[in-house]
Parts: C-alpha cells; structure tokens; sequence
C-alpha cells in the first residue's frame, strides 16, 4: 500500500505531511508560507525535498471536513491527499 501525503490548511497555513503508520506521528513535514494553496508544482517540489514523489496514476483529491467533529457550525477544514511513493535513496 502505498503512503499518502495530505495537505491541509490550519491557522492560515498550509501544511503538507506524508503519513506514514510506521513512525506514529513524527511525519516528514513541510508548512508553506501564507494563506494561498501551493499549486501542484510547489507540492510536487517539497515532496520530492521529502524523499516521496506522486505515483504515475496520482491526482489531488479534495476533501471538506470540519474543525469540530458533529457541529454543523464548525469552520471547514479543506484536506487534499495522494498516494506517493517513497524515492529509492530520498529525503527525510
């Protein structure tokens, strides 16, 4: 099974983790700067900085989520993912 990275906005920031059930929650990590999503290329970049790449058949898959879990008040939380694939010699 392949590893997945997600992106996600908190706090005015974007943050782009690769998850990885092997290490709990000390995952390679990046936070971009300002509120702006990154586009494809600046995920692709810091992914590969990362030691990952997209696999060939991989897109970006938007997901709508909500701070508080039941609370149909809450704010959104906008959450993309993707599979990856871990480069042989690669990153953190």
């Amino acid at each position: 099974m392949p590893a997945r990275a997600h992106l996600v906005n908190r706090d005015g920031r974007w943050r782009l983790f690769v998850a990885l059930l092997a290490r709990g929650r000390n995952w390679p990590t990046h936070y971009f700067e300002g509120p702006v999503a990154p586009t494809v290329h600046e995920r692709s970049r810091v992914l590969t900085g990362l030691g990952y790449a997209l696999t060939d058949d991989s897109e970006w898959v938007w997901v709508e989520d909500s701070e508080q879990v039941d609370d149909p008040a809450s704010p959104v939380v906008l959450i993309a993912h993707t599979p990856v694939s871990a480069i042989v010699g690669g990153g953190s």
